[in-house]
């Protein structure tokens, strides 16, 4: 487990960092609560906590972020990206976003539940990128 404090990888039984001798607690990862390592459900909001921890957002890399929506985009915008990468890295652009709402989803959504609801739709936001990207829009520096 890893120091909250300095980082350093101790062992799972560890109470105390054998670095920094800061104490090492576990946190649910739904609501933050300090939970009992040896617990498979948070006592504060009941998260199972034998799932794996999935990363947030911020804490993907570039190139975990690229590979991520890769599929998302048209031939020849991901060399753009790749040969600029370094120009933009961390930079801040002003964007326009389209914004689609699907009558019937939420029902939709119950009656499949979510994995498969989830490959449907992931299908379709495909469909409407490319063609966003085959009507015109364009990435501008």
């Amino acid at each position: 487990m890893k120091c909250p404090n300095c980082q350093h990888e101790n062992p799972d039984e560890a109470k105390f960092c054998v670095e920094c001798g800061k104490p090492i607690e576990f946190h649910c990862p739904q609501c933050g609560a300090i939970t009992s390592r040896a617990a498979k459900f948070c006592m504060e909001c009941g998260h199972n906590l034998t799932l794996p921890a999935e990363k947030s957002g911020q804490e993907l890399t570039f190139d975990e972020k690229l590979e991520k929506i890769q599929k998302y985009l048209p031939g020849g915008l991901t060399e753009k990206i790749l040969a600029q990468r370094g120009k933009i890295e961390g930079e801040r652009k002003q964007v326009t976003v389209l914004f689609c709402d699907m009558e019937g989803s939420t029902p939709l959504i119950e009656k499949l539940g979510p994995e498969q609801a989830y490959s449907i739709m992931d299908q379709v936001y495909e469909i409407l990128i490319h063609k966003v990207h085959e009507f015109g829009a364009r990435s501008t520096r």
